[in-house]
This record gives structure tokens, C-alpha cells and sequence, in this order.
């Protein structure tokens, strides 16, 4: 079979490419001389092999975090109370390989996630946020992000699949929205490869331990 990262583009995925290109500019990702020469490469490419090293950086090239904003969030139940904040991650990338942020986290306004040819898993039922909204920029190239929020979180998916997929997957919880729900953009670009979303049920709360709860168990 051949290598799919050798096969021609076309002028839609171009645009495509063009206009994550603009964003990135757009949020001071780029300045506006890397803007003309990344879109100069990016209609001069001819394979998707080409795109790789335009989008391969742009998840670490974002402004400086914000600090902790005092008074932050959990994205857990709105009357579970406080949960204590574990270890702070801003960053997840994967080469050949993977990497898992799970159980209880914490996230700031941003975070960066890359993989190429790899994985990477960012369960956030658990996760501690610092900040009422979460911009999320995934970028996969011939590999896949994975994202799952709990049914407390709002969801905006707003990334483009090249040769791929960026969606966001049927629900395997009933959505909860409160006023105070946080809210999670997931941004980026996946290129022969997978961006997913999904909301999940909160860990030990599946279908099998509802029923057992029903019983009195």
C-alpha cells in the first residue's frame, strides 16, 4: 500500500490549512512574516508530506499562560464540593509513543496537545480548571487526540480534519449543563489522523454501578 503521507493534496485542503494558518496569526501564534512564508509553502505543496513541518509547531508556539486564578473551578459535579488540585500540566505530546492525563489534574486557560504518530489521552472528568473556559489547541498528524469530558462540561469542537477526522462522538452520558459549567474549545488541525471528543460518565459511575446503586448495593 502507499504511504499516504505521499499522495497529492487539494486546493480544499490547502485552504483548510490556510485558514488555521490565519488563526494562528490571529492569536500571536505567528507574527505576519511567518504568516506569508507558511502560506507561500502551504500553496506550494504538493503532498500531504508537505504540511507536516507548516502545522508540526504551532502547539508550542503560544503566549505565556496565565497563573492560577484564585477561586477556580472543578469540572466536577456542582455539589461535590472543593477538590484539591493535583499536578499542573499546560503541555501533551507524543512521538511514536503516547501520554495520558487522568484522574485529578490541573488545567489551565490553555493547553497544547501534538502528537505525530502517536497518542495522546486527555480525560478531564477529574481535572481541576483554572479558568471558566479551556481553549484546547489539539494537533494530530497520523495520530489521534483523545478527549473526554464529564457530563458537567460544555463542549465546542472547533478544529478541521485533513485526510482525518476532528469530531466530536456521541454522547455516552446525558449532557448536565449548569449556569457554572466550564466550557472546553478544542481548536487545531488533524492531519491524516484523529481529533475526538466525547462525554463520559465520571469514573465509577457506569451504567453497570447505577444499576448496582438502584439495588442498594
Amino acid at each position: 500500500m502507499n504511504d499516504p503521507s505521499q499522495m497529492r493534496i487539494s486546493d480544499a485542503d490547502r485552504h483548510k490549512v490556510a485558514e488555521l494558518l490565519r488563526d494562528a496569526a490571529g492569536e500571536g501564534r505567528i507574527d505576519m512574516g511567518e504568516l506569508d512564508e507558511r502560506l507561500e509553502a502551504t500553496y506550494a505543496a504538493k503532498m500531504y508530506a508537505d504540511l507536516v513541518p507548516i502545522v508540526a509547531d504551532l502547539p508550542g508556539a503560544g503566549p505565556a499562560l496565565p497563573a492560577v486564578v484564585p477561586g477556580s473551578t472543578p469540572a466536577t459535579r456542582p455539589a461535590a464540593g472543593g477538590l484539591v488540585p493535583g499536578t499542573r500540566y499546560d503541555s501533551s505530546f507524543a512521538m511514536l509513543g503516547s501520554q495520558e492525563r487522568r484522574g485529578v489534574w490541573e488545567i489551565g486557560a490553555t493547553h497544547t496537545a501534538f502528537t505525530l504518530m502517536g497518542g495522546v489521552d486527555l480525560d478531564l472528568r477529574q481535572a481541576h480548571f483554572t479558568s471558566p473556559e479551556v481553549v484546547i489547541t489539539a494537533n494530530a498528524v497520523m495520530g489521534g487526540v483523545d478527549i473526554i469530558v464529564n457530563q458537567w462540561t460544555r463542549i465546542s469542537v472547533e478544529g478541521v480534519g485533513i485526510m482525518g477526522d476532528f469530531s466530536q462522538s456521541k454522547d455516552k452520558v446525558a449532557a448536565e449543563i449548569q449556569p457554572n459549567s466550564p466550557l472546553v474549545r478544542v481548536k487545531g488541525i488533524a492531519l491524516m489522523g484523529a481529533v475526538n471528543v466525547q462525554r463520559k460518565p465520571m469514573p465509577g459511575e457506569g451504567p453497570a454501578s447505577r444499576w448496582l446503586k438502584q439495588l442498594g448495593f
